[in-house]
């Protein structure tokens, strides 16, 4: 499987395209605000329209803010835990306002749950449900080339996502990290610079900085 990262600009979220054969993937859309440089990179790679699936890894609009624009432009699945679907079907705020806009209605077409397995071509996703930075959080695991997309649960150099938010919980952060005891070879965080090769280490890392901000 390829992969090709776009990195966020300011707010955005990263977003990650995933090929196999004729099939693509998309892991996470971004605000919106930078729709045109999305496209442009996704479509040095293949015709926008060739993406059958949008996952997004929560509900938060750096994530899944530029999903309208993508689903006018291809015929994608658009994906997301269970627990974040009603937020962004509904149209709720959950962090749409911190960047002064409204969250937009999304149409959810399958709903997540741990352990779900998401197809890529030849290659599987396996969902991981670790709430924590929001109720809806995923992370997603490829297993033959041992990557990680990490959501806003992990990042690089031991950082973890933030949990102020609403329905955020520290406690429950520190679960969820403790959860992905996978071999991860390879990091793909929601934000910042992935980590190529070393990916386990950081992980660890992650894990005991949520472990030091709660004691437990």
């Amino acid at each position: 499987m390829k992969i090709k990262e776009i990195p966020g600009i300011g707010f955005d979220s990263n977003v990650y395209l995933l090929m196999d054969g004729e099939k693509a993937a998309l892991i996470d859309t971004g605000t919106g605000f930078n729709f045109h440089h999305v496209m442009e990179e996704i479509e040095r790679e293949i015709p926008v329209e060739k993406i059958d699936k949008i996952v997004l890894t929560h509900e938060h609009f750096d994530h899944c803010g530029g999903v309208t624009g993508l689903k006018n432009l291809c015929n994608a699945e658009v994906m997301i835990h269970e627990k974040g679907a009603e937020i962004v079907e509904r149209g709720i705020d959950s962090s749409a306002s911190f960047f002064g806009v409204e969250q937009p209605p999304i149409k959810i077409d399958r709903k997540l749950n741990d352990g779900d397995r998401i197809t890529v071509g030849e290659q599987i996703l396996e969902v991981i449900y670790t709430p924590g930075h929001s109720p809806g959080s995923i992370c997603l695991y490829e297993p033959e080339s041992k990557s990680l997309f990490s959501g806003d649960t992990i990042f690089s150099d031991g950082g973890i996502g933030r949990t102020d938010f609403p329905g955020g919980s520290m406690e429950e952060l520190v679960e969820s990290i403790r959860r992905i005891d996978m071999d991860v070879l390879d990091l793909y965080p929601g934000h910042g610079p992935r980590i190529i090769k070393n990916g386990a280490k950081h992980v660890k890392m992650a894990l005991k900085t949520a472990e030091y901000m709660t004691d437990i």
